[in-house]
């Protein structure tokens, strides 16, 4: 369901962005990898670029090709780096490119997001994730967290709560749905990647170990790549503004325990 298709990945150079470039090449799919870092493995075309502000993301657009059936959103950073790089990064840089990437996605098209378990809580944190996903444009998010008093270890948490807040937004907005374009979200659990130590660092052991126990084992790039990639086939052409749980089922756990059941 990829033949033929132009598909952007971010996040290309490892874990689970790597692998989802890797797939879609295999699956027939033309792949167009975006990353801070050069990817270890060639196999597709590579625009090295930055998510971290505004000037980084028009860089990368100027980059592309006038036509893209899909653009995976896998790059994003654990919160070591501090509040301000990560929700740079996983939330305002990422609504930066969808956006600006739109008028060269095809009508029908799509856009998954790779948000987390880790967002969940975006219910209990509405109104903040309501204020911080409706301020316009890339703000400058060090003055953001300032006003607001956010700490770093709420960084990671935050940018997949406004992740998974937006994509609901997304669906409809006119930018999007007046072509038809898709936006969905896939959200892991805990995954064998090469920045699982530190969200170990960040969530801490107890979470991480807490999480793996209740599905049996963490989860590998291999288990997310192809969800990401079915939300960009014309066989999800009618799922729009979803929030697919690809976590061995740990959210379900977890709603069977706050539900009493």
């Amino acid at each position: 369901m990829l033949f033929g298709k132009t598909i952007l990945v971010t996040g290309v150079a490892s874990g689970i962005g790597a692998r989802t470039a890797e797939l879609a090449g295999q699956m027939g799919a033309e792949v167009i990898g975006v990353d801070v870092r050069e990817p270890a493995s060639g196999g597709a075309a590579f625009i090295k670029g930055d998510l971290s502000t505004a000037s980084g993301v028009a860089e990368i657009v100027a980059q592309l090709p006038v036509r893209l059936d899909a653009l995976a959103n896998v790059a994003g950073l654990s919160g070591s780096t501090g509040i301000a790089s990560t929700v740079a990064v996983n939330f305002y840089g990422l609504r930066a490119l969808s956006e600006a990437v739109a008028p060269r996605l095809r009508e029908g098209g799509a856009i998954i997001n790779v948000a987390s378990i880790a967002g969940y809580g975006w219910r209990a944190n509405l109104e903040r994730a309501k204020s911080l996903t409706s301020i316009e444009g890339f703000p400058q998010v060090a003055a953001l967290v300032a006003e607001h008093g956010l700490k770093d270890e709420e960084g990671y948490p935050l940018s997949k709560e406004l992740l998974l807040l937006w994509t609901m937004r997304a669906a409809h907005q006119p930018l999007f749905r007046n072509r038809g374009i898709r936006v969905n979200a896939v959200s892991p659990g805990p995954v064998e990647t090469p920045i699982l130590k530190q969200f170990r660092a960040v969530l801490g052991d107890a979470r991480v170990n807490s999480d793996i126990t209740r599905v049996g084992r963490a989860g590998t790039s291999a288990d997310i790549a192809p969800a990401v990639l079915f939300l960009c086939s014309d066989g999800a052409r009618w799922i729009n503004g979803a929030n697919l749980a690809v976590d061995g089922g740990l959210e379900a756990s977890i709603n069977a325990e706050v539900l009493g059941f």
